[in-house]
């Protein structure tokens, strides 16, 4: 279990790459089309990358009120029992395809290991759900705007579904243990 300080600085601004990047995940976690429930298969090409700078900019993701059930897992490379899990929301996500459930892999990794950590991991692990990176490295301004209940501790999830929120702030033992949480909050679900 790790927790994050508030030492990190503020690192640069907004750029319209990243705005861009900020819509296509907004497009991702936002309802589907009923004409186009695309979903990966095992044979697509490895989850982009999308990058948050602050907060503010991920926050919308969190305010989505729709029948579909998001799972926001909140994890780093460096932290070993969030690399433990991973699989456990990689299966969900297979698991998943074509129901209406989206699997968020939220990197807390720090911004200076983009390029040198993060990426190098995602080409090795070849997630298929949707990976995005949140590097705003303010962590007490905005954790209590994810959950109250979070310490800042990793690994931690939060589901959200029509407007209601279940939060989860340790390691899951094992697939079972992550979908039974998940039923417990959404019987319908899975």
């Amino acid at each position: 279990m790790w927790i994050f300080s508030n030492d990190a600085p503020r690192r640069g601004a907004v750029y319209p790459a990243v705005l861009f990047a900020a819509a296509v995940l907004f497009a991702s976690c936002a309802p589907e089309k009923k004409d186009a429930p695309e979903q990966k298969t095992n044979d697509a090409p490895a989850s982009e990358l999308i990058v948050y700078e602050r907060f503010d900019d991920f926050a919308p993701l969190l305010d989505v009120q729709n029948d579909t059930l998001y799972v926001f897992n909140f994890w780093a490379t460096w932290c070993a029992p969030c690399v433990e899990e991973m699989p456990y929301f990689e299966t969900l996500h297979e698991k998943t395809a074509g129901k209406k459930v989206k699997v968020c892999l939220v990197s807390l990794d720090f911004k200076k290991d983009l390029d040198r950590k993060l990426r190098p991991f995602l080409a090795e692990k070849k997630l298929q759900a949707t990976v995005l990176m949140l590097a705003d490295g303010r962590y007490n301004d905005w954790i209590d705007r994810v959950s109250p209940e979070w310490s800042g501790a990793i690994p931690a999830t939060l589901l959200l579904k029509e407007g209601k929120r279940a939060f989860y702030g340790e390691q899951f033992a094992d697939y079972g243990d992550l979908t039974n949480w998940i039923q417990s909050f959404d019987p319908d679900a899975l």
